[in-house]
């Protein structure tokens, strides 16, 4: 059989999710916990790589016997999760567990991902929040925070984002189909949303970013989609630290 992970895990102490190296990863601990309840080498294959410090609530992977398409295990799905859990560090845990399908795929039979950036707008910084938020302490009042919704609304439908990435030679195809994107203000947190078939290499930190100026009347609202258009980096915004990033949730067809 193989199994499907639901993880979260803060991405501050990795470098990133997959496997390199020249630093800590979150593969890296997977792999050493699967092999430690499991008893051989283990494939965990993830839904996506994550940048160093970026952070997960619903990451999805895939547990394999290394060199095989299925696990053998007399570990009851259900008690998967602790048994992993108490051999992970504190800052990776394990939320469920089930058996899928041997050719299901955990990256390529995704149907969209939802990500979430969070800005925390308080005027001082908060010591609970490092690593968590970006800290923006120049109030955004009412009127930014609707244009950076407006804003995001113009990221969604299928778009050429060349313009919203950096550089990244293993993505060729810039086109992707945004679902769903929304900016919303809780208090002092001020939440960024957006859901897709697929992202380019930084797109959701750029987006991130852009958003950030539009709030503060550096681009108009209205000049999104032109600026989408013309494919030209310059024209959006810089791209937003790591650490206000997470992985929020994955969606497969059957969901």
């Amino acid at each position: 059989m193989k199994i499907l992970l639901k993880i979260a895990y803060l991405g501050t102490a990795y470098c990133g999710y997959q496997v390199q190296p020249n630093g800590v990863t979150v593969q890296e601990k997977l792999n050493e916990a699967a092999k430690a309840v499991f008893g051989v080498d283990c494939d965990i294959v993830g839904c996506s790589r994550t940048d160093s410090g970026v952070h997960a609530r619903g990451f999805c992977a895939t547990v394999t016997k290394k060199g095989s398409a299925s696990l053998e295990t007399s570990v009851p799905a259900a008690r998967i999760p602790r048994a992993l859990n108490v051999r992970l560090p504190e800052d990776i845990s394990v939320l469920e567990a089930r058996e899928v399908a041997d050719d299901f795929h955990p990256r390529y039979g995704v149907a969209s991902k939802e990500y979430e950036y969070l800005f925390y707008n308080g005027a001082e910084r908060d010591p609970f929040l490092i690593d968590r938020a970006w800290h923006i302490p120049r109030q955004l009042d009412a009127a930014a925070v609707a244009a950076m919704n407006e804003a995001a609304a113009a990221f969604v439908g299928r778009h050429d984002f060349s313009a919203l990435r950096d550089g990244d030679p293993d993505e060729k195809d810039p086109v992707r189909h945004v679902l769903a994107a929304s900016v919303t203000r809780s208090g002092d947190f001020i939440s960024f949303r957006v859901r897709a078939d697929g992202f380019l290499y930084h797109m959701v930190r750029v987006m991130a970013g852009t958003l950030l100026e539009v709030g503060r009347g550096k681009i108009p609202a209205k000049e999104i989609s032109w600026r989408m258009s013309e494919k030209n980096r310059k024209l959006f915004g810089a791209t937003a630290p790591a650490h206000g990033l997470y992985l929020d949730r994955v969606f497969y067809p059957a969901e």
